[in-house]
């Protein structure tokens, strides 16, 4: 099986102008600050809902707690009244926090997904991906590793040795430190491929 370069090179570069790692970096700031953002709403407007309701728990009791004190202390009709009215301050501040809460968990839901986006986002980095793409070296390895063979590299990076999967289906391994011409060695590397 064999690649045409020139069809895969025209591939490439047709696939250029959609590839954006500069949209998809903002994408992901903005995101992160959407998060940010809105944690932090959430947290203020959870503790103002919170300290409205110890506030108005304190005026509860120490309402409840006045009712039953001496002649100074307003009437019983008014006592009730007031009772009645911070029942209502309360039931509707419970409405308001249990709202919240419920709207609380949605945006932990909404973060949660963002979060898993953005970690996906941060794993994909496409402006590397483009580089291997365009990387005339990452082209040719590819090519030559469809075509069979694998370099392998010494520790100061040279190609010491290649790895040839013939036809066949066996794999040869070639020494190119031998001081062979290059000639010879590409000769017994096609003629391993072939076989």
């Amino acid at each position: 099986m064999s690649i045409d370069v020139q069809e895969a090179i025209q591939v490439i570069r047709d696939l250029h102008p959609v590839i954006d790692p500069d949209e998809d970096y903002l994408t992901i700031v903005a995101a992160e600050e959407k998060i940010v953002a809105s944690e932090s709403k959430r947290k203020k407007e959870l503790e103002e809902a919170h300290s409205k309701l110890k506030a108005l728990s304190r005026i509860y009791e120490a309402a409840r707690v006045s009712s039953t004190r001496h002649a100074s202390i307003p009437s019983q009709a008014d006592h009730a009244s007031l009772l009645n009215e911070l029942d209502n301050s309360k039931l509707s501040l419970a409405k308001a926090i249990s709202d919240a809460e419920g709207l609380v968990g949605s945006k932990e839901a909404e973060l949660a997904a963002l979060k898993e986006e953005a970690r996906q986002l941060e794993a994909y980095d496409p402006a590397v991906e483009h580089a291997k793409e365009l990387d005339g070296s990452v082209l040719r390895l590819q090519l030559i590793k469809g075509l069979g063979f694998e370099p392998i590299n010494d520790p100061s990076k040279h190609v010491a040795k290649m790895l040839v999967r013939a036809t066949s289906g066996d794999i040869h391994t070639v020494d190119l430190s031998t001081g062979i011409s290059e000639f010879d060695n590409t000769q017994q590397l096609w003629k391993l491929a072939n076989s």
